[in-house]
């Protein structure tokens, strides 16, 4: 039978998207809203993920997000994104973002969020679809392949002690 499904290498899936960040995007506190590198950090991800997937996903989870640094009105915000993982229908995509301080000269930009997320091949009736696995090319890949079937068995074992958790107080009266 024909793999309708061949492995795509991970610089096929790779996305760059940059803005600049406004002052609609500010809290109280004059720095950028999290929820505003959220979005961008999805809309990346969602990208990374609909290329290599070759159609329609949906976030199914945002694993992690860990902001480094505060981002500041005027920066330059890159977001890099790329599939680390794949499994039957979902894949993990893992998000770098990195300022341009608008006000600063240096050499590279500033490293200022991480975050993995874990987005879902969908039909157009909305159902699963299978998603091509990840091929990954170098060290680096094979490094963050690794450390994403890591953080999915700890998702799925997360889950499934939650689970047993509310059996068991469900079982036991509460």
């Amino acid at each position: 039978m024909e793999d309708l499904h061949p492995g795509r290498p991970t610089d096929l899936s790779r996305v760059t998207l940059s803005r600049i960040m406004t002052a609609v995007d500010v809290n109280l506190y004059g720095t950028v809203h999290g929820g505003v590198l959220m979005k961008f950090v999805d809309d990346v991800a969602g990208a990374a993920a609909a290329r290599h997937s070759g159609g329609t996903v949906v976030t199914a989870a945002i694993d992690e997000i860990v902001f480094l640094e505060p981002v500041r009105v005027g920066d330059l915000v890159h977001a890099y994104a790329q599939v680390n993982w794949t499994g039957s229908t979902s894949m993990e995509i893992g998000v770098k973002l990195a300022a341009e301080r608008w006000d600063e000269v240096v050499p590279e930009p500033l490293p200022v969020a991480t975050a993995y997320l874990v987005f879902v091949g969908v039909d157009s009736a909305g159902n699963p679809r299978r998603v091509p696995p990840v091929l990954p090319a170098d060290d680096e890949d094979k490094r963050r392949f690794t450390e994403a079937m890591i953080r999915r068995d700890h998702r799925l074992a997360r889950r499934a002690a939650i689970q047993k958790a509310r059996a068991d107080h469900q079982r036991s009266g509460g």
